[in-house]
């Protein structure tokens, strides 16, 4: 099947489940450019005409259901020997395959799945589809979290074909329910006692009942009960419990009446007031479908002396009640002439009432018919009752748009015609305007929901197009109308709106670096992304274990549910990175004055930019220590400010640090004020030092020339202080 292409637009790709009765591929819909899960009929069964038949009839009822709980039916078909259903492809895994990953799951977490089912079950329920194979490889669960119930209206056509042809039930006997075993018609409540199981299998890890063959197990659905859920996992709560225990009682009445009661219940078990409810007790002596003992009955034995006795007692009683005493004679002589009196005058009434019935008609009088249209049915049985005329009910009821409801707009005897006084006349009333129901417009393209409106009688000019974003309905697919499907409308006036599905809402992506590898797959999860590869790289700048970039994403690029983000985390330094302290000499502008001394810095962490390093108060000369980080090609600086006055700058090299030749500054002298002497004599000229100006400075110029990052450093010795401080120390001496 891999590689050949269905019905002309379904390329199969790969082949991703199968079961007793089919085989599920991954496939692509050419047509609409999207996956699609195609499940195919197994060759055993594809000669069975009543086994086809019953297949595709309840694949077109399964189709008919549209929740976002179950998995939507495309299309059915059948090519040459091979019959197929095209379905919606979910991907993730099923619940099986979560089951046996980390069971017990969490009891929240199996309450909202079992919700979402139930949820599922009680739509089919209404749409009279019974699923009849509910477990846990029949759940499928999405990335987002999402349940979805597939093979819906496969099981009926198994259970009511394969069985009693093969003498075997195709499924898992495992979920089955007591009825269900038995063979006999199961219902709605087969369902719910499979999503018990279900349920139980969640939260414990383990099956309610196992044996060594089928028959076995189906014999303890029928006759034993199963070990009590808390006694497996005591987490459970026990409203949780109650909720088990009663879908999945082996009488059919005591389970829960519907889907819906069942999802009330899961719906609110979890609620603080509930948690510690009472244990569910049951009567289990009321129970029909329990094994009894029934005793012997016992037959009766009689005797031929009481079977004559009885004879005699019958012919005595036979004789007294034909011992009855004779009419009096006078009775006998009086009953004939009275009969005859009395049939006299019968027949004298009824000549009488004939003769009056005859002349009544005989001699009505005439009437002339008014004109009762455009007049309320009310009015208008006034009016020919006024006259001496009957309305004939009922009234013909009739929708007429001249005319508003209940006002008569035709009577069978016109204006002015001569009747007999109690004729009857016929009206006909106007009723309402007949409405229409918005017809299911669910899963249609756009084109095919206007023609199918256009059938109903709208115009194509107030049919309009509603976009919209829908997690639920792929892109070009309606989602609904409004009004809503299956409400009262008028087409000859009716605006529609035809609500289309724009597929997944794309989002502005969010920024990840500096963020640890939980916290960003949590924020996609969030958004329905999906985290994909994840590397590792030094970095001087992001903290080890934390992100250093995004691809193929950056921050603010539109992303849409499902995308791929690949991230890369930080090991921390390289190995070749150094940590160093360099001491800095700091002294008050003269001594004991408190002076603030501003220390910046820049080093491997910050690609050279400046980065403060802090602010000191002083009134004496002290050493501060600065921690660097060091690395080929990325050397260290610090520069020194006093009183908001740019004062040195040092520069600290990777080599030299590594090598431990870098040499430290000597601690600056404290300045003193010196006396003003007037001059004797007209001084030499003084020898002009070059003059060191901090950074930004327009004048003058350095000794050693300014860095890109504004620090001013000598370049004629490595690792020393620059040509400022060596000119301080030459002109001392």
């Amino acid at each position: 099947m891999i590689g050949h292409e269905l019905g002309g637009r379904y390329q199969v790709i790969e082949r991703i489940g199968g079961g007793g009765m089919a085989l599920v591929y991954r496939a692509h819909d050419i047509l609409l450019n999207r996956n699609v899960a195609i499940k195919v009929l197994r060759n055993q069964f594809v000669h069975d005409e009543e086994f086809i038949r019953r297949f595709r009839r309840e694949a077109q009822s399964a189709a008919s259901l549209s929740h976002p709980n179950v998995v939507s039916i495309y299309d059915v078909g059948q090519e040459e020997d091979v019959h197929y259903i095209v379905m919606e492809y979910v991907e993730g895994k099923n619940l099986n395959e979560i089951i046996k990953e980390r069971a017990p799951l969490q009891v929240d977490e199996s309450i909202r799945i079992a919700s979402q089912i139930c949820d599922a079950l009680d739509h089919a329920h209404q749409n009279q589809i019974i699923h009849r194979d509910i477990k846990p490889h029949n759940i499928l669960i999405g990335r987002n979290g999402r349940v979805k119930v597939t093979d819906f209206g496969i099981a009926r056509a198994v259970t009511s074909t394969t069985i009693t042809q093969t003498g075997s039930v195709i499924g898992s006997v495992h979920y089955f329910s007591p009825e269900h075993a038995k063979g006999v018609m199961t219902g709605e409540k087969s369902d719910l006692y499979s999503l018990g199981i279900v349920l139980y299998q969640m939260l414990t890890g383990v099956l309610p009942f196992l044996g060594e063959s089928p028959i076995s197990v189906a014999l303890k659905h029928l006759q034993e009960e199963f070990e009590e859920p808390r006694l497996l996992n005591p987490l459970i709560p026990q409203s949780v419990e109650n909720v088990i225990l009663r879908s999945m009682r082996k009488n059919p009445d005591e389970r829960y009446q519907s889907a819906k009661e069942m999802l009330q219940d899961l719906e609110t078990c979890l609620l603080p007031e509930r948690r510690s409810e009472a244990k569910a007790l049951f009567h289990d002596e009321d129970d029909e479908d329990r094994t009894r003992i029934i005793p012997a009955i016992k037959p009766i034995q009689r005797g031929l002396g009481s079977r004559s006795g009885g004879g005699e007692e019958r012919m005595r009683r036979m004789d007294e009640e034909e011992d009855v005493p004779p009419a009096l004679n006078s009775k006998k002589k009086w009953g004939r002439p009275a009969l005859w009196i009395g049939l006299t005058l019968l027949l004298l009434l009824a000549m009488g009432s004939v003769v009056w019935y005859v002349n009544s008609k005989l001699v009505v009088a005439e009437v002339t018919v008014p004109d009762v249209t455009n007049q309320t049915l009310e009015k208008a049985t006034a009016m020919l009752d006024e006259v001496g005329l009957i309305v004939e009910d009922p009234v013909v009821e009739q929708y007429n748009p001249n005319f508003d409801e209940n006002v008569v707009w035709e009577q069978n005897k016109k204006k002015g015609t001569v009747v007999k006084e109690g004729t009857h006349v016929v009206l006909t009333v106007s009723t309402a305007k007949p409405t229409s129901n918005v017809p299911s417009l669910s899963g249609k393209t756009y084109d095919d929901a206007v023609k199918a409106l256009m059938a109903e009688g709208v115009e194509q000019s107030r049919i309009s197009p509603d976009p919209r974003f829908s997690e639920d309905f792929p892109e070009g697919q309606v989602i609904g109308t409004e009004p809503a499907e299956g409400s009262e409308y008028d087409p000859e006036t009716a605006t529609i709106k035809v609500i289309v599905s724009k597929g997944e809402e794309s989002k502005p992506m969010p920024d990840l670096t500096g963020k640890t590898q939980d916290e960003a797959k949590a924020i996609l999860e969030g958004l329905g992304l999906v985290l994909d590869e994840v590397s590792e790289d030094t970095s001087y700048s992001v903290d080890k274990g934390k992100i250093t970039k995004q691809w193929p994403y950056e921050k603010d690029d539109m992303v849409s549910p499902g995308d791929k983000i690949s991230i890369s985390l930080s090991t921390g330094f390289p190995p070749e990175a150094l940590n160093y302290t360099f001491n800095v000499p700091v002294a008050p502008s003269s001594d004991g004055k408190k002076t603030k001394i501003r220390i910046v810095y820049s080093d491997a962490r910050n690609d050279g930019e400046p980065q403060e390093w802090g602010t000191r108060t002083i009134a004496k000369t002290q050493v501060l220590s600065v921690n660097l980080v060091l690395a080929p090609n990325k050397d260290g600086a610090v520069s020194i400010y006093q009183d908001g006055e740019y004062i040195e700058a040092y520069e600290i090299r990777y080599s030299d640090a590594k090598n431990g030749t870098v040499q430290q500054p000597e601690p600056p002298a404290t300045q003193t004020p010196e006396p003003t002497v007037a001059p004797t004599e007209t001084p030499a000229e003084p020898t002009v030092e070059p003059e060191i100006l901090p950074p930004g400075s327009e004048e003058g110029g350095n000794a050693g020339g300014t860095n890109q990052t504004g620090y001013i450093v000598d370049n004629a010795s490595e690792g020393q202080s620059n040509k400022k401080g060596k000119d301080k120390d030459n002109k001392k001496n």
